[in-house]
């Protein structure tokens, strides 16, 4: 089987792509993995299936790179939106479906290597406060830990004790180490399913944003965050501990494209 892709990345966080509406492929587990494998294959935080989905410009389904379909990915969801206005389906605004359900997009660069995305997420409400920081589900789960030097946190070894931590069982939960600045946060994300850190994380800079705000009150509907990866902005309406309207913003950017062969995998 010769499988055409493209990948993307948003401010790090890096996808394969592949246009799954005809004739469609069931991917395994073990075909997933292969194609993100830094070293074997492609190379990827995850790869993404865009397919045709009645009453929507196209369906999004989404595999960490463990192989395994996974809950809602922001930075993807900005990127497959890019992906698709490269395929003709749309031209600056999105409506698509995701594990997560409906998801508004809009475009605001006109450049084809990089460009600006909005992606709208779902309404959310924060879940729990822990002696380690917040948690909440922004299409995935993540605990927010606030800490005084971001830089100094060990992502890969604090974050995978929290992940696996018997409070979140049994899915689990991704973990955000944010740094409080005076007009931004910094913020560093431990994802499961990749099992290490990302250079950004779009659900994981949105449950920052919010967490933030929660903790924090008098902010301005908004937020701008630093990440390994890049820069992004999260606004949002709060009520107290509920956020809606929230869109997350920033770039998205086309790498390379090809085609892989997976047959025996």
């Amino acid at each position: 089987m010769i499988l055409p892709f493209r990948k993307y990345h948003g401010t790090g966080n890096d996808f394969i792509l592949i246009d799954n509406r005809v004739p469609g492929w069931s991917p395994a587990t073990k075909q997933v993995a292969f194609l993100c494998d830094r070293h074997l294959g492609i190379g990827a935080d995850g790869l993404m299936l865009l397919s045709e989905q009645p009453g929507y410009d196209f369906g999004m389904r989404y595999f960490n790179s463990d192989g395994n379909e996974s809950s809602m990915c922001g930075n993807g969801g900005r990127c497959i939106t890019f992906f698709a206005q490269s395929l003709g389906l749309i031209r600056d605004s999105a409506r698509f479906h995701a594990i997560d359900g409906e998801h508004l997009a809009e475009i605001t660069g006109t450049d084809q290597q990089t460009t600006v995305v909005r992606l709208k997420m779902t309404d959310t409400v924060i879940g729990q406060e822990y002696r380690e920081g917040v948690f909440l589900d922004t299409g995935s789960p993540h605990l927010v830990v606030f800490v005084p030097d971001v830089e100094a946190i060990d992502v890969f070894h604090d974050g995978g004790l929290l992940r696996e931590d018997q409070r979140f069982a049994p899915g689990g939960t991704n973990v955000d180490f944010v740094q409080k600045g005076k007009d931004h946060i910094f913020v560093r994300t431990y994802e499961r399913g990749v099992e290490n850190e990302t250079l950004s994380c779009g659900t994981g800079v949105t449950a920052s944003a919010l967490a933030t705000a929660f903790r924090y009150p008098g902010n301005p509907g908004y937020c701008q965050i630093k990440t390994r990866g890049g820069a992004l902005k999260v606004s949002f309406l709060q009520h107290g501990a509920s956020f809606s309207n929230i869109w997350l913003e920033g770039e998205a950017t086309y790498v390379f494209s090809g085609k892989v062969e997976l047959t025996g995998i």
